[in-house]
């Protein structure tokens, strides 16, 4: 079928979300909501439901703004509710599955430990999928800032939870700290635990940070890395393996990685035989949710019902979800298509 794709054929596409982040992911009443429940004294770029127009452009500010949004979260009720509601949330957008990204050490304090914080977050996660109907896995993600050997035992803490819903190992942060050879035991502690490698990179730095991140993490996917476009052999190397880019449109302008949607190189990947999977990265911060990166390549790129069918299609055969769980959305996805 051709013709005009509506907002709610965007919503009713089916799709899964794998590239959000848990504080990330709080919707805005929320975060004023458990702030006030707390006492925490939030910045005002966090009390505006719609401040600077979206922009961060740069990570400090994002990294600052990002804390202080996490600093309302205290307690298991409090993690229960945000997941509950980001499945929620998922379940409206016509998503069906999520790959929660969730960095441990930046909640442990308040949870006792980081094994504590990892069952109070697989806890909460199959809770919210048996309420809502939505598959929700988690990725637990190590810290590019702290030092290796951190990484190496959340790796293995994560290894021991894959029976709970742990589906992933990433890393995280800031991409211009902690080089990527310096994780690459922490990895293959999770690799050989039967966890996808699913780190950062290409956002930040360029090219070859996607390329280091190949050889030394052999990633199953890569968060972001749209700055692959920058080079042919990169993205061969990316389209060659396979691995697929979870691109993030709000958040490359938000963050001022891309001048515009526009600019956002999803047609140079794809182009390149790259698989590319959209998604929201942190909506609390950039005011973007998972339909408005689809609106984005509707709008700004001139993607058709097929074109947004095929990315569709990519974030079920590049997620971790069950044969069956993805044999059955992609029939859907090709009914959908057909209108």
């Amino acid at each position: 079928m051709t013709g005009e794709v509506t907002d709610a054929d965007l919503i009713s596409l089916p799709k899964a979300h794998l590239h959000l982040h848990l504080t990330g992911g709080m919707r805005h009443a929320t975060l004023i909501d458990l702030a006030d429940r707390a006492g925490v004294q939030l910045p005002p770029r966090l009390v505006d439901d719609d401040p600077d127009t979206w922009q961060i452009l740069g990570w400090p500010r994002f990294q600052r703004l990002y804390d202080g949004a996490r600093g309302v979260l205290r307690t298991p009720e409090d993690f229960q509710r945000l997941i509950y509601e980001m499945a929620e949330d998922e379940r409206a957008a016509g998503s069906r599955w999520l790959e929660l990204q969730i960095a441990p050490t930046g909640y442990a304090v308040r949870l006792g430990d980081v094994v504590t914080a990892t069952e109070v977050f697989c806890s909460a996660a199959a809770a919210a999928e048996t309420a809502t109907g939505v598959g929700v896995r988690l990725i637990i993600a190590a810290n590019r800032t702290r030092p290796p050997w951190e990484a190496e035992l959340l790796a293995r803490i994560a290894v021991r939870f894959a029976a709970h819903g742990v589906v992933g190992f990433g890393l995280s942060n800031d991409e211009r700290r902690g080089i990527p050879e310096e994780f690459a035991k922490a990895f293959r502690i999770a690799r050989d635990g039967g966890l996808a490698a699913m780190p950062h990179a290409g956002e930040l730095l360029g090219a070859d940070s996607v390329a280091r991140t190949i050889a030394a993490l052999a990633p199953a996917r890569i968060g972001h890395g749209v700055r692959a476009a920058e080079d042919a052999d990169v993205m061969a190397s990316l389209a060659e393996r396979g691995i697929a880019c979870e691109v993030c449109p709000a958040s490359n302008v938000a963050l001022g990685v891309a001048a515009g949607l526009a600019a956002v190189p999803i047609r140079t990947l794809e182009a390149a035989g790259v698989p590319v999977v959209l998604a929201a990265d942190d909506p609390l911060l950039f005011g973007s949710g998972l339909v408005d990166q689809y609106r984005a390549a509707r709008d700004d790129l001139g993607y058709t019902r097929a074109d947004l069918a095929r990315l569709a299609r990519a974030s079920a055969t590049h997620s971790t979800m069950p044969a069956d769980v993805a044999a059955a959305m992609l029939a859907d996805i090709d009914g959908w298509e057909r209108g």
